[in-house]
């Protein structure tokens, strides 16, 4: 017997987390996920506590040095992490 409300796996997935507003969290975590493969290892190495809030992402940076070359590229890097999650999560790029 063939039920007629059949779907994919993933469609269903989808849809819970449609249902529940869980998409948007679900991709702030894959943009702190892709913090390291976007700025890379080293500098990936002095960087914790990463959190977004109101669509900016903070940054926790122990280097002074790294904090200031990282500026000079925020907005290229806010473009990366949005083109790996494939939505646009941030906004603005706070170091701290």
């Amino acid at each position: 017997m063939q039920r007629s409300n059949d779907q994919s796996l993933g469609d269903a997935i989808r849809d819970f987390l449609h249902s529940y507003h869980l998409e948007d969290k679900l991709n702030e975590t894959k943009v702190i996920q892709a913090w390291g493969k976007i700025v890379g290892p080293m500098v990936e190495k002095h960087t914790h506590g990463l959190y977004i809030r109101n669509r900016i992402l903070f940054v926790h940076i122990d280097s002074p040095a790294l904090r200031q070359e990282l500026s000079f590229s925020k907005s290229k890097i806010v473009g990366h992490l949005n083109s790996e999650v494939k939505a646009i999560m941030i906004d603005d790029l706070v170091l701290k």
